[in-house]
């Protein structure tokens, strides 16, 4: 994978160790040398990374996961690292240890596929969202304490997410009734519906300091909003499928994983890929919310061709220094800010 000449990232190398798609990444919000990723391969793996500039290698895979019967959509890591919390399409979500790397918990209550999990900021309450369009409260003795029914999604529940803000606990979903929908947490009802994609979304995104949120899906078109006004602020056009927002933890950044639609210099789609094509497609870019403008994209250096990865999941590190891209071949690609 390459980046732009005036690129602010450097690519530093593969985390290999799972065989299908990477559906999600997640990382400590404080210093840790662990991130967990999980997969189409039914698997989690938890990551050791090397922090030595002398290593051979940007980390290894310090222990897989397994008790998911079909793929793990989604895996959060607790702020301690010491437990991660998964859903699946078996219908079930899961809390982990791992430090013995056991399953602790087993959630049931899903009808169908869980697409989504999150621990809030205290790690005493958990959020699912599934594809039997239900958004589900949970505690961490795996019991349902409630099941949002006023105002729920029509369609599947594709993402959900808790904002980090203590005081205004909110919970933030979206799905594929191409709404995003804003929770309060205390009541359990629904704040507001965030109106404006014409498509159905795959993923939202709260900023770190709780005061705003991203959505992205088929549209291709990355909006943002005022979590507490319920206010579209402007929107960022990808031109493809977006699969994932996150914000980045102490710049002004949003980062987009992208599907394989190609573009070309304008950034206009051009096509799916079929076959070859010697044009380049975006796996991730990387916006300045400042100025609305892209700062960087990420694409392979070789001419397209039929089966090359796109990109699935991203996550950035605590301190925002290093930033962990998923695709669709199973590997994971390390980039660091580049030093000044």
């Amino acid at each position: 994978m390459s980046v732009s000449v005036d690129s602010p990232l450097v690519f530093k190398g593969v985390l290999e160790g799972h065989t299908d798609w990477v559906t999600a990444i997640s990382t400590p919000t404080v210093k840790s040398n662990t991130i967990i990723s999980s997969s189409r391969d039914k698997k989690i793996i938890v990551w050791n990374l090397n922090d030595s500039p002398d290593a051979e290698s940007v980390g290894y895979a310090r222990r897989a996961l397994t008790g998911h019967s079909q793929c793990v959509q989604d895996v959060v890591i607790s702020s301690d690292s010491n437990f991660a919390l998964s859903g699946s399409w078996d219908k079930t979500l899961r809390l982990w240890d791992l430090n013995v790397g056991e399953t602790v918990r087993t959630f049931q209550k899903h009808t169908s596929d869980v697409n989504s999990v999150a621990f809030s900021a205290d790690n005493r309450q958990i959020v699912s969202g599934s594809r039997d369009r239900t958004v589900r409260l949970w505690n961490t003795l795996a019991d349902c304490k409630y099941t949002i029914e006023e105002g729920q999604h029509t369609d599947w529940v594709s993402c959900v997410r808790f904002s980090p803000s203590p005081k205004e606990p909110l919970i933030v979903s979206c799905g594929w009734d191409k709404l995003v929908k804003v929770w309060s947490l205390t009541s359990c009802k629904l704040m507001t519906n965030l109106v404006g994609h014409t498509s159905v979304l795959y993923t939202v995104t709260v900023s770190p300091d709780g005061s705003l949120c991203a959505s992205g899906g088929k549209d291709g078109v990355a909006m943002l909003w005022d979590v507490s006004e319920g206010k579209h602020l402007y929107s960022l056009d990808a031109s493809c499928t977006i699969n994932s927002l996150c914000f980045s933890p102490c710049n002004y950044w949003l980062c987009a994983a992208t599907d394989k639609s190609v573009k070309d210099a304008s950034s206009r789609t051009i096509a799916v890929i079929l076959g070859v094509c010697f044009c380049f497609y975006w796996l991730l870019q990387i916006w300045d919310l400042e100025n609305k403008n892209v700062l960087d994209d990420i694409h392979p250096e070789e001419p397209i061709k039929s089966g090359i990865p796109w990109c699935t999941s991203l996550n950035w590190s605590y301190d925002g220094h290093t930033l962990f891209v998923g695709t669709t071949s199973g590997n994971i690609y390390v980039y660091e800010i580049a030093e000044e």
